[in-house]
């Protein structure tokens, strides 16, 4: 946990916060220079072809997520070592930060952000418009952290986990309308 009750280290929690942020914004910012790059591929692709194939893949998300299909998402099951926060606090903070702002360093649950990865590659969006979509993703990962910090709250980790599924969902179900929207538009 990065952020316990029971914080006995030199440096404050609000600092680590701040490293943290830091890197998952460098780490999301890192996977969507990637999938720019990769994103040059799909150029050739007609417009219709590829709004049609990105529509396809958020209508699969949003199955997936309603359970109607089981399709396994890419993850990377080994976990950030312990050793890596134990260290160096803040060298370690911001590595573990980076390694889960890129999203491939840790499981990602939800089908909304492969949705949008996905989008992002097969639409070829501009650079900087891709870069603010991946800082996007990491400021987004972050948010979870700062709630937990704010909160100070023991509990709020079984709530969350309640409210997860409908959030997934609903997540799901409005990338949809909103690449539908945008797409079509």
């Amino acid at each position: 946990m990065l952020f316990s009750p029971g914080w006995r280290a030199p440096i404050r929690q609000d600092g680590i916060l701040a490293v943290f942020t830091l890197g998952l914004m460098l780490g999301g910012t890192l996977s969507a220079t990637v999938i720019w790059l990769l994103s040059g591929l799909s150029a050739p692709l007609p417009p219709s072809a590829r709004t049609a194939a990105v529509l396809a893949v958020a209508a699969v998300g949003v199955a997936r997520e309603l359970g109607l299909i089981r399709i396994p998402l890419p993850q990377n099951a080994r976990q950030i070592p312990q050793e890596v926060l134990q260290t160096h606090l803040r060298r370690g903070t911001l590595q573990f930060g980076f390694e889960l702002g890129t999203g491939v360093r840790t499981y990602v649950s939800a089908t909304a952000p492969h949705v949008l990865a996905l989008a992002l590659l097969l639409v070829h969006e501009s650079l900087p418009v891709t870069l603010l979509t991946g800082t996007a993703f990491g400021l987004g990962r972050a948010l979870s952290a700062l709630l937990t910090y704010l909160a100070r709250d023991e509990h709020r980790d079984a709530t969350v986990a309640a409210r997860l599924p409908r959030m997934k969902t609903t997540t799901a179900v409005v990338s949809l309308i909103a690449l539908a929207l945008l797409l079509m538009g």
